[in-house]
């Protein structure tokens, strides 16, 4: 097992990720170990554009965004195992498995972000991710992801 290695602030995480405002849907790592795991929050408020409609008076964080943020922390491991890839490909969803959403996220809320790496061949990743607040799970998946040449 590698070594755990703390914290990624966020202007090192645009260094990282393509996804800017208002997409980017982690605001900082935890903590990480390459080819292993890594864990990241996303803060949650009130004043992010979705909540406009989803929903007024019962402002629930979309299922999906839940989702993208947890694939957003895996692409922040891939790139934190494979550091070359920075720059010059783009790691994409090709898969979502047995995905679950158990209780719904509402402002004021932090998303604590947990992968898993599982595994990879060639340019093909597999990784585990479970999404809590306050240690309550609120959502967990299995993701598959490719890393392909950016065409820029």
């Amino acid at each position: 097992m590698s070594e755990s290695v703390s914290v990624v602030e966020c202007r090192d995480i645009l260094a990282m990720l393509p996804h800017r405002y208002p997409f980017l849907l982690v605001d900082r790592v935890l903590q990480y170990a390459p080819y292993e795991s890594l864990q990241a929050i996303k803060n949650v408020t009130f004043n992010e554009p979705y909540f406009q409609g989803h929903f007024p008076d019962y402002p629930v964080m979309p299922g999906v965004l839940i989702l993208e943020a947890l694939a957003q922390a895996g692409g922040i491991l891939v790139v934190k195992s494979m550091p070359e890839i920075i720059g010059s490909k783009i790691f994409l969803f090709t898969g979502i498995e047995k995905v679950r959403f158990r209780q719904p996220v509402f402002p004021g809320d932090q998303l604590h972000l947990s992968v898993e790496y599982v595994r990879h061949k060639l340019n093909m990743w597999k990784m585990r991710a479970t999404a809590q607040v306050e240690q309550r799970l609120v959502a967990q998946g299995e993701f598959n992801a490719s890393i392909v040449d950016r065409e820029d």
